[in-house]
């Protein structure tokens, strides 16, 4: 899971796996597979690295 955080400042947990999509317009908005979307306050670059860095972790193991 990575941690991204909601525009209201509240703390998210995410599954990677699930992330269809993400856009910059200009907020950032992560869209799932299974429809859902939420708008966060990391930027896309930001979200690419926690993605990478949690895949890293996991192959690792």
């Amino acid at each position: 899971m990575i941690e991204l955080t909601k525009l209201s400042g509240q703390k998210v947990l995410v599954n990677p796996d699930l992330i269809e999509l993400v856009e910059e317009t200009p907020d950032t908005v992560v869209a799932f597979t299974t429809g859902r979307k939420i708008i966060v306050k990391e930027s896309r670059q930001d979200i690419k690295n926690l993605v990478k860095s949690y895949r890293k972790d996991v192959f690792a193991q």
